[in-house]
């Protein structure tokens, strides 16, 4: 007698949402089984991924990150084309970081200007990211929202202390929403319904429950993106059924196994190695767990998350 595998079956789906336009579009979310459990349902799209760039110079990214976008980080223009047409992006996350009130704190005509040079210059879908300064982002994002119009870009963060006026720039420009909450299945819920009752279209909505890297709570975000997505599947909840994004790249490129060298701790081996095989394992971590969307910044990290992609789909 031949073994059967074992199959469960669920009631529930997580929410198709598109972004980008013409042959560039890309299309997460769809499926009614947990992550690359294809035998037990369907999965019609796989993980996408999104380059991040920034809209100026990463001074604070480690010197072994930097060097890859060397010659081409101090326009974000420029950088953009590049993750475009030489790395073959499919997606790219601009974040306005130069805003933060204690950055460059630049003004939100300023970085309307820049996300809208950025659009003009390619022709993949575009992220548009604020300095995750609750005050700030809701000046930002809703004059970088204006310009963005027509393009069915995704936008964010909108948290608890914006979300009504950072949706309503995302509504009033036919944009995507990332609502973004503090590592609490709760909190996720509640800030998703909070957007419903403001008219926001749920099925326009991308969940960012919050990343970690690992070795710094992996654990714990995994726990909550599980929860969020067997909540989804199994017991058929809207309001866990938006797919999700983690936005690898700026939790892993700031803790001390990215940015110590080899020099100072030899036992460690290659910076360069150690840096994009931490990225990889985060990110792997995250699409098991149920990540729809990554955000992540080495290419060669991103290829190894492709790799695995493709193995496991």
């Amino acid at each position: 007698m031949s073994y059967v595998v074992p199959k469960e079956t669920y009631s529930g789906k997580v929410y198709t949402l598109q972004f980008g336009s013409g042959n560039k579009t890309i299309t997460v979310g769809g499926e009614n089984a947990l992550p690359f459990l294809t035998f037990e349902g369907v999965i019609p799209h796989k993980p996408a991924i999104a380059i991040e760039i920034q809209d100026t110079p990463p001074a604070d990214w480690p010197e072994t990150l930097q060097k890859v976008f060397e010659g081409v980080s101090g326009d974000p223009i420029g950088w953009a084309k590049y993750c475009q047409d030489t790395l073959k992006a499919e997606a790219i996350a601009l974040r306005l970081i130069s805003t933060h009130p204690d950055r460059e704190n630049r003004s939100p005509g300023e970085a309307a200007k820049t996300v809208k040079d950025v659009l003009d210059a390619i022709t993949v879908p575009l992220i548009i990211l604020g300095s995750n300064h609750v005050e700030k982002d809701s000046q930002v994002l809703v004059a970088t929202a204006e310009v963005a119009k027509g393009k069915n870009s995704v936008i964010g963060k909108a948290q608890e202390g914006n979300y009504k006026t950072i949706a309503a720039a995302a509504m009033a420009n036919d944009l995507k929403l990332i609502a973004m909450s503090e590592l609490d299945i709760n909190l996720c819920k509640q800030l998703n319904i909070l957007l419903s009752q403001l008219g926001f279209d749920k099925e326009k909505i991308l969940t960012d429950p919050m990343c970690s890297a690992l070795g710094y709570g992996l654990e714990y975000t995994y726990s909550v993106m599980e929860r969020i997505r067997a909540a989804a599947i199994t017991q058929n909840d809207p309001t866990m059924q938006p797919p999700i994004i983690a936005d690898i790249g700026m939790y892993v490129w700031k803790i001390k196994e990215t940015v110590v060298s080899e020099v100072e701790l030899p036992h460690w081996g290659s910076t360069v190695e150690r840096g994009i095989a931490w990225e990889v394992i985060t990110a792997v971590s995250m699409i098991m767990a149920g990540a729809e969307l990554l955000i992540m910044r080495h290419p060669k990290a991103v290829e190894g998350v492709k790799k695995v992609i493709e193995e496991l789909a």
